[in-house]
């Protein structure tokens, strides 16, 4: 009973996250690479890099891992060293997830209150040295969760299967880097966006203001300005990516601190603990599919491209059927 509720659980997850998250960031990929969208290079440097960050996640994170365990048993993936690696993979991608989308919130942020700064910060040079360097970073930062797995079993010298050392609970060296950890993802990327959005909103409101007494408007007037609706989508855009995540990672950081106050033990697959983790670990995954989908599809240009791939097999066909 408990496999089989197992096996529906992660089948939801292969249609949730996998399906979409695939697609939205192979088109996002594909479509940003092309710069027929109307951004600017360095805009374009971030988007790519958090899509690919985020296909990576799904990849690592649900396709070889969750999926993989439940429906491929056995394969050469269960062996200790690949799996090592896996856990490797999966982590710093989701780092590069997380810090990629705190970089293109920085980025914007020198864009819209910074402009003097921003002619020679934001450019498609800098943003590949931020995110070159990022992630660098974080793929050194993860390389330690590589020695905390220790093999389950060793048959005719291979070592299979991975699990976690029991030192990693009670060595103060591994406590102390799981808080480090938890620190670097994703409290302070919290208070990272949280400050960065907040920084822009504000410059974005006080511009507004003084754009409209420069334009000598008054409260009875219904003037349309092209520039304060730009900055109106952008405030809704800054608060629909904080929002996003902060609610995708709640759940996360709940349990997060239930476990590390209770100190509770795993209760089995039907335990309501159990599936509150799970259901805040998939949360974490499907928000790898939403930064490109809120950041790509409020750009008209964007949607415009989607349309076009979309609709270019069809159009192939009938071209290809008319000859």
């Amino acid at each position: 009973m408990d496999r089989s509720l197992r096996i529906s659980v992660n089948l939801w997850i292969v249609f949730i996250l996998c399906i979409p998250s695939v697609t939205v960031n192979l088109l996002a990929i594909v479509i940003l690479t092309r710069g027929k969208c109307g951004l600017s290079t360095c805009t374009t440097c971030y988007l790519v890099a958090m899509a690919t960050a985020d296909l990576l996640v799904i990849i690592t994170e649900v396709l070889l891992t969750r999926v993989r365990y439940y429906y491929f048993p056995r394969s050469f993936l269960d062996i200790t060293h690949v799996c090592r690696i896996n856990t490797f993979l999966r982590r710093a991608s989701t780092d590069c997830s997380v810090w990629f989308t705190v970089a293109f919130s920085f980025d914007r942020c020198v864009a819209i209150c910074c402009l003097k700064l921003s002619r020679k910060y934001c450019t498609g040079k800098t943003a590949a040295v931020v995110l070159s360097t990022t992630g660098t970073l974080l793929c050194l930062k993860n390389i330690p969760f590589y020695f905390t797995q220790e093999p389950v079993e060793v048959i005719n010298n291979v070592p299979w299967g991975c699990t976690i050392k029991p030192n990693y609970f009670t060595n103060p060296i591994w406590i102390g880097y799981d808080w480090f950890d938890v620190v670097l993802i994703p409290f302070l990327p919290f208070a990272l966006i949280l400050l960065l959005n907040a920084l822009t909103v504000k410059h974005i409101i006080v511009a507004s203001h003084v754009r409209k007494r420069l334009r000598g408007q008054t409260k009875g007037e219904n003037q349309s300005d092209p520039e304060m609706e730009s900055r109106k989508k952008s405030v809704i855009l800054l608060i629909s990516i904080s929002g996003s995540f902060i609610l995708l990672w709640l759940v996360y950081v709940i349990n997060f601190f239930y476990y590390s106050i209770t100190a509770s033990n795993f209760m089995g697959y039907h335990s309501a603990m159990y599936i509150f983790s799970q259901v805040g670990y998939m949360l974490v995954n499907l928000s790898c599919c939403t930064n490109t989908f809120i950041y790509g599809v409020t750009q008209s240009m964007f949607r415009e491209q989607v349309k076009k791939a979309l609709k270019y097999p069809i159009t192939s066909i009938f071209h290809f059927m008319n000859k």
